[in-house]
């Protein structure tokens, strides 16, 4: 079991894009290929150079190998799409929160009362009357 251990440890602290190439050019089954791609994803972590360094290789590869590479399940992926649903709630936030100063300005209330109760300072406020022509 340790030499099992210490081969898989040898495995990931020399994981780069040769391998990434490797994988995508497999051909299995979904489940296996899943079942490989979370056992690299959980105790391969790469630290914000070591991404800029893989992220650097795939650039220098043909684009259809690089589309190969994407189209596996990774650690990129879930990153991609978390940020991704981070920024839509936050453009839904304020996206709501320019609906409530529009509707606050339309029934006449004050740019004070507004800032208050939005948070947002009065040159947004302004800023958002400009764009309804008030």
């Amino acid at each position: 079991m340790k030499r099992l251990v210490l081969y898989y440890a040898k495995v990931v602290e020399n994981w780069g894009i040769e391998h990434e190439i490797m994988l995508s050019r497999m051909e299995m089954d979904p489940a296996r290929m899943d079942l490989l791609y979370g056992f690299f994803n959980t105790y391969l972590y790469l630290n914000a150079k070591e991404e800029e360094q893989m992220a650097e290789e795939i650039a220098k590869l043909p684009k259809e190998e690089a589309k190969k590479l994407f189209k596996n399940p990774n650690v990129y992926y879930e990153k991609g799409k978390k940020e991704g649903i981070e920024k839509g709630i936050e453009q839904g936030l304020e996206q709501g929160i320019k609906k409530v100063i529009t509707n606050m300005l339309q029934k006449g209330f004050s740019d004070e009362i507004i800032a208050e109760v939005s948070g947002v300072d009065r040159e947004e406020i302004e800023r958002i009357k400009k764009e309804m022509d008030l």
